[in-house]
């Protein structure tokens, strides 16, 4: 009787579910396409904001410095302070989202903790106190990784299977929309206050910053729309709230196989090349080549420009041919010509900037997924989260070091140690290509090879499971073989290739599994 009283309960809300959505429009229905779409327009700005306001260092570079008094090693320290709590925070992003705030809630938090540190350092430069603005950054830094977080899991909440794959290319594409207007947009917006203020200074970069902070009002707008939307959708769909589905152990640390510290190693030595050299890049420009202001923040952006169509188109490529190790080195060989055509050639500069934006996308495409094909499934976590911490740590110690390096020896040294750490990068990943060979690993298989494997595993798999259903003998016992750790690991391995701030197949929700099953 209870069951039966259960049955018809159920019926009772299905049917009522039916008649709600009977009454909505598409627009309105959390089932319909259209109303996705919507969704998927404010996950998309969700991060506008914190990309937008991250590199106003960088565009701003000789307006910083110069009002208010700094060398390039101080300038450095912006950077280096967003990236301080990030090398704790990767490990704790996921945690807070699924075990303490939740999604919706997390997300509101961490677009506050952006525009909070936003305004903290506008008003750094407003009352002249560089310390101020570096403890803006600092504030910016805690929301701005963990918000990337939260919008990947609302993208693995509202779309499954193979829809994953254009959501992640459309927030990928946003993101670096975000860094390109910022380049080429908030120098202009500092010279129309200088011509309303009369004159440049510490007041006049304090009210451009405060400007840019409306970025993070209108990402935080977007945070409480999804918010609500998300609540509605629950209601209706009975659905939970989406989880990161990040599991992180640091005790699995000690398990890490030679091949992913490799990985790491290649992951810290190239991104050190990139970040602080667009950093620095727009005086670099105006210095060896004679750009104006506009020229070197436009060519400073190239990077961004070219990665937003190209990483999807990437990520295909690389999906479809695998060659992981072989498309990295590519990668770093491309970035490594790219420095030394900018340090000792005087080769007009779109040419090694254009290749550096082509390269600096193909290493995201096939570094970061190599992860899944070296650990066990339930190290992911803890593997992505490790992956990101050391590349913050290296991020915030190489930019000190390379505003020290320019305010001694200048740019020519400066380009000189960017192309040392390409050599570490290429050497580790020539050794990384001779042990994966040795060890007759996974990660440069090609893509048929590793479908016809996982094929074969799976089959195994199934093989071995009704042979036991049947209880066979032992001796046919012998014979089965599980699903190995590449046939879970394949599960996880991303089509689209993931960005350097924010990874996408640090995703390893339901979602994830059910594109891969597909």
């Amino acid at each position: 009787m209870a069951d039966s009283g259960q049955r018809r309960s159920l019926l009772k809300e299905d049917e009522e579910d039916e008649d709600v959505s009977a009454n909505m429009s598409p627009l309105c229905d959390p089932r319909h396409l259209l109303h996705r779409i919507l969704v998927l327009i404010f996950m998309c700005f969700l991060g506008f904001g914190s990309y937008f306001c991250y590199d106003n260092p960088a565009a701003l570079q000789t307006q910083v410095m110069q009002d208010m008094n700094l060398n390039t090693a101080s300038f450095m320290q912006l950077y280096a302070w967003y990236s301080w709590p990030n090398v704790v925070l990767c490990f704790l992003g996921g945690f807070l989202l699924d075990r303490v705030f939740g999604i919706r809630l997390g997300t509101i938090i961490f677009s506050l903790f952006v525009l909070i540190g936003q305004i903290i350092f506008a008003a750094g430069a407003l009352a002249d106190h560089f310390w101020l603005m570096e403890a803006g950054r600092f504030v910016f830094g805690i929301g701005g990784e963990s918000l990337a977080v939260a919008q990947n899991t609302y993208a693995v909440s509202w779309f499954k299977g193979k829809e994953l794959n254009l959501v992640f290319g459309l927030q990928l594409s946003m993101a670096r929309l975000g860094s390109t207007v910022n380049m080429n947009v908030i120098g202009w917006v500092y010279g129309r206050i200088q011509m309303m203020m009369g004159s440049a200074g510490h007041t006049t970069l304090g009210i451009t910053l405060m400007i840019s902070a409306s970025t993070c009002v209108f990402s935080l707008t977007c945070a409480l729309v999804l918010g609500f939307l998300d609540r509605r959708a629950e209601k209706i769909l009975h659905k939970e709230q989406g989880k990161t589905g990040e599991v992180i152990k640091l005790t699995d640390v000690k398990h890490f196989p030679f091949s992913l510290w490799l990985i790491f190693i290649i992951c810290v030595a190239y991104y050190v090349a990139i970040f602080p050299f667009i950093g620095l890049g727009q005086v670099f420009f105006i210095e060896k080549f004679g750009f104006s202001s506009v020229q070197a923040r436009a060519i400073n952006s190239v990077v961004y420009i070219i990665s937003a169509p190209a990483s999807p188109v990437l990520g295909f490529m690389v999906d479809r041919t695998g060659r992981n190790i072989m498309w990295v080195l590519l990668a770093v060989v491309t970035t490594l010509l790219s420095h030394l055509m900018l340090a000792f050639t005087l080769w007009n500069p779109w040419i090694a900037m254009s290749l550096l934006g082509l390269s600096y996308s193909l290493l995201a495409c096939a570094l970061w997924p190599m992860v899944a094909f070296v650990v066990a499934e339930h190290q992911l976590g803890t593997a992505y989260g490790f992956m990101q911490s050391i590349q913050n740590l290296g991020l915030a110690v190489i930019s000190l070091a390379a505003g020290a390096i320019l305010d001694t020896k200048g740019y020519l040294f400066l380009e000189v140690f960017f192309i040392i750490c390409m050599c570490c990068a290429l050497i580790t990943v020539v050794l990384l290509y001779l042990y994966n060979s040795y060890t007759e690993g996974e990660l440069n298989l090609s893509a048929s090879t590793r479908a016809r494997r996982a094929k074969a595993l799976s089959e195994s798999s199934e093989d071995a499971g009704r042979l036991h259903s049947c209880q066979q003998s032992v001796n046919d016992q012998e014979h089965m073989k599980p699903l190995s750790p590449f046939g879970l690991r394949n599960r996880y391995l991303s089509r689209l290739g993931v960005q350097d701030k924010f990874p996408i197949v640090q995703l390893r929700g339901s979602s994830l599994r059910e594109e891969h099953q597909d």
